[in-house]
């Protein structure tokens, strides 16, 4: 990779707002992630998200969990360090869009029957990290001076 490639992936001019955005959306991520890898916090673990993921056509379902909970896990915690913001923000949209569309819009908007609200917001935050980058007070932001240099 060439360094304006790095720089654009690195850099960021959005203060320290985008901070206030990534550790809450990170946290929750990274617990979701949790749920599916793991089965922590209540959550089914690979074995059983990856059943009910085969279940709803979306096979081999222990894969998908696999890459849906490493997406989130790891995503969630690279947005809380604020280190390769852009690149899991764009795999944790990739996510979000799956869920949107796999599991929550036949339900409608609302989240009390299941709908697409949740995952919509949390495609929007991430989006919006996609497009800002970490922001000051993040590990990409010391990159980003360390590439400038």
């Amino acid at each position: 990779m060439n360094k304006a490639t790095l720089q654009q992936i690195f850099s960021s001019n959005a203060g320290f707002g985008a901070l206030a955005l990534r550790v809450p959306v990170g946290v929750i991520f990274a617990a979701h992630g949790a749920q599916k890898l793991f089965g922590w916090f209540g959550g089914y673990g690979l074995e059983g998200t990856g059943g009910w993921m085969d279940s709803i056509g979306l096979s081999p379902g222990v894969l998908m969990a696999f890459l849906a909970g490493a997406a989130e896990f790891f995503g969630g915690l690279a947005l809380i360090l604020g280190l390769l913001t852009r690149p899991a923000a764009a795999a944790l949209s990739v996510a979000m869009l799956v869920a949107i569309f796999a599991v929550h819009i036949q339900n409608g908007l609302f989240m009390s029957n299941n709908g697409y609200e949740f995952g919509l917001a949390l495609l929007a935050a991430s989006v919006s990290l996609l497009f800002s980058g970490a922001g000051k007070a993040s590990i990409d932001s010391l990159i980003a001076r360390k590439l400038n240099q």
